[in-house]
């Protein structure tokens, strides 16, 4: 089998199982809390390091698009001056495949110290992260797919899908109108009133 064929039947085999780890009971516990923050006044906020910041960046964006309005926060510049944007009551979300990156434990520990509560998402339930957080989302995968199953694929496909799962469920609870998403989303062929909308 050659390395690109190896590549996308892991990624199947992993999708699948994935998939079945999902749990409605943990998404509601999830967005409960984002929803008690966000009534009093909370703000919800994003972050991961290394390749999970790019998820991250994506997933705020979408969550502000679709009825949550959601802050990146840069995993490392956290500490250095970044956990300004925080206040007390704020939710943050913080991604970490393993869950023991060191730098994302100095990140967490100040995003703590300014009162905010924690959802990790990480492939490790029994992780440092998983365990300090206020809720966790399960987004493990075994094989990442590439050659040396070192570089993150796969478990970006499932803190991604993981997310977007999380997005969906906020933006029921939300009652996102069709109208409300085009002020979010004006441009392109996504920022107009269809017809069976109106």
């Amino acid at each position: 089998m050659s390395t690109l064929n190896n590549f996308l039947q892991i990624s199947k085999d992993e999708f699948i199982n994935f998939l079945d780890t999902i749990s409605e009971d943990t998404f509601n516990i999830t967005a409960e809390l984002i929803q008690a923050s966000k009534k009093n006044g909370g703000r919800l906020h994003v972050t991961g390091i290394g390749k999970p910041a790019h998820v991250a960046a994506y997933i705020a964006s979408l969550l502000s698009s679709t009825g949550t309005p959601t802050y990146f926060l840069h995993g490392t510049e956290a500490v250095h001056g970044s956990c300004g944007q925080l206040a007390e009551g704020d939710v943050v979300i913080c991604i970490s495949n393993s869950g023991e990156t060191a730098e994302m434990k100095a990140t967490v520990a100040a995003i703590k110290n300014n009162g905010c509560k924690i959802i990790a998402v990480t492939g490790n339930p029994d992780s440092w992260l998983a365990k300090f957080a206020d809720a966790h989302l399960f987004a493990g995968v075994k094989q990442e797919g590439g050659p040396l199953n070192r570089a993150p694929r796969t478990s970006i496909i499932a803190e991604t899908l993981i997310l977007q799962a999380l997005s969906v469920v906020l933006q029921e609870k939300q009652g996102l109108t069709p109208q409300e998403y085009v002020k979010h989303h004006p441009g392109g062929t996504l920022g107009t009133i269809r017809e069976n909308e109106k």
